[in-house]
């Protein structure tokens, strides 16, 4: 069933079942906005960004019973209502569209086309005959040049729900009129300063870019450390779980894409709150973050950052089993490259006393030959001794270190 997106909490994007209203006047699931002021300690309205003085929420009566009223109409056996003819509604779009490029209030007419095509597939079909996809991107970077107050951000925000609207159905053609430098100025200003809906869609666009192969990556030179926080910010939310898988898929591609992004994304922050997250997360997500930082200890200062991180390699070797074979490469690799390039007496240390060099042996075992075989015999042909001479090194286990020197 496709909600309304009035029905939808905004952060989330999910449907209302306790709408409550806050200080700004927005509604949000009461769950999701109770987490956002007192779990994630916010003071601001996640929609506007406005400031809140007041964490005091009131019950949306009024919109509870309109959700409610509209699941029993879209019920099977309920008999729909009357759709507006299609030569009315073609018209309708085409006044919009008209009254978008000619009138200041923008906001008001990008509402009234979202909601037309939000649950209609001929009024989409409509409005990109109509040249509304050109129109609505036209405007969106108009209005982005014109000024940062309040209400040019609105309708951004705005313009970029209408599109996301039909990313489905015309990603192509809206991928290559938001490619350009100045559409990407706007998608980025989004994903750093817009509310929590229009975060959510410039990620969505960013990970439609990356998996077209679109050529986006230029806005990382205007916008690159505030970009990948606001990045970061999405993959630590909990509460949106889309949102952080898109956000860590477009960092992948990010990442990927030049090691001076990597530089950048440490520089952000990226190793400490990737660590953090990694402990508990899922196996899906566990490998992507692995993944990330994979790439980041590519350079010495992400390498640095997981090292100094109190729970760097300890977050890692959890990783390293019985998560995914994706899951054990990709730790195994990581934990390598800090072997390799910062084999400081600590560091070996750790590794002993976090697990690192018991699962490391444990993956000796593996029948024949592989690239993470030969990372662990390299290993221990490398730290193998300094690990036997530790107090705390099992003894059991000498026998398996004297096996690998001697191969």
């Amino acid at each position: 069933m496709d909600y309304p997106l009035d029905f939808r909490c905004p952060i989330s994007m999910e449907v209302m079942e306790d709408p409550v209203t806050i200080a700004t006047g927005m509604t949000y699931e009461r769950r999701n906005i109770q987490k956002w002021f007192f779990a994630y300690k916010k003071k601001t309205c996640p929609a506007t960004m406005q400031s809140v003085e007041s964490f005091d929420v009131t019950p949306n009566h009024t919109l509870k019973r309109l959700i409610i009223a509209w699941q029993s109409e879209k019920r099977p056996g309920n008999p729909l209502p009357a759709v507006r003819g299609s030569t009315e509604r073609r018209e309708q779009i085409v006044t919009l569209l008209e009254m978008l490029e000619s009138s200041p209030f923008k906001v008001t007419s990008l509402k009234k086309l979202k909601l037309i095509i939000e649950t209609d597939d001929e009024a989409k079909a409509n409005f990109v005959q109509s040249g509304g996809i050109q129109i609505v991107v036209r405007i969106m970077n108009q209005v982005l040049e014109e000024g940062s107050d309040f209400s040019i951000f609105r309708a951004c925000e705005e313009a970029l729900g209408v599109l996301h609207q039909l990313l489905l159905s015309e990603e192509a053609k809206i991928l290559e009129k938001l490619s350009k430098p100045e559409s990407m100025k706007c998608v980025a200003a989004m994903l750093q300063r817009g509310s929590a809906e229009a975060r959510i869609h410039a990620t969505t666009i960013l990970r439609q870019m990356a998996q077209s192969e679109t050529h986006w990556t230029f806005v990382l030179q205007d916008h690159g450390i505030d970009l990948f926080k606001s990045l970061l910010e999405l993959v630590s939310d909990e509460i949106c779980t889309r949102a952080s898988s898109y956000a860590l898929e477009v960092l992948v591609e990010m990442l990927s894409a030049s090691k001076k992004s990597r530089v950048r994304a440490i520089e952000a922050g990226a190793v400490c709150v990737l660590v953090e997250l990694l402990p508990e997360s899922n196996r899906s997500k566990s490998e992507k973050i692995l993944a990330l930082l994979k790439l980041l200890c590519e350079c010495a200062e992400g390498r640095l950052a997981i090292v100094d991180h109190g729970m760097g390699i300890a977050a890692v070797t959890k990783k390293m089993l019985h998560v995914s074979s994706a899951a054990t490469k990709l730790s195994v690799k990581i934990v390598w490259l800090i072997g390799s390039f910062h084999p400081s007496e600590r560091v070996l240390e750790e590794m002993l006393i976090c697990g690192s060099v018991k699962k490391l042996l444990a993956l000796l075992h593996i029948d024949g030959r592989s690239s993470t075989k030969e990372k662990v015999i390299k290993m221990f042909k490398l730290h193998g001794q300094s690990w036997q001479r530790c107090p705390c090194f099992p003894n059991e286990l000498k026998g398996y270190v004297g096996m690998v020197n001697s191969a």
